[in-house]
């Protein structure tokens, strides 16, 4: 692995995420409660630097690229789902 490459990663780990969490968020089973967990979050937060929509698809994508092969395929399905409840929430408005 390139040395730029870790000093990346560690730079990613040390600075504190952009938007606070639920816990256990990535594992529930519901795309739309996920999804509007991660609107509001995105809403709510004052470290983030893009609109409410990337910041909140940012971070599942995030998610689901760590995981990699380690994430249960049941549980990459549902995430998935989650991309299409944030794409709706946009569409709905500033305000879902």
């Amino acid at each position: 692995m390139a040395e730029s490459s870790r000093g990346w990663v560690a730079k990613v780990r040390q600075r504190p995420p952009a938007l606070d969490l639920e816990p256990g968020l990535f594992t529930w089973n519901d795309p739309l409660r996920i999804a509007r967990s991660l609107w509001q979050s995105a809403r709510q937060s004052q470290r983030r630097r893009r609109s409410v929509y990337g910041s909140a698809m940012s971070m599942l994508c995030l998610y689901i690229n760590r995981a990699g092969k380690t994430l249960d395929p049941h549980q990459r399905a549902i995430l998935e789902e989650v991309k299409q409840e944030l794409r709706r929430l946009a569409a709905a408005g500033p305000m879902a």
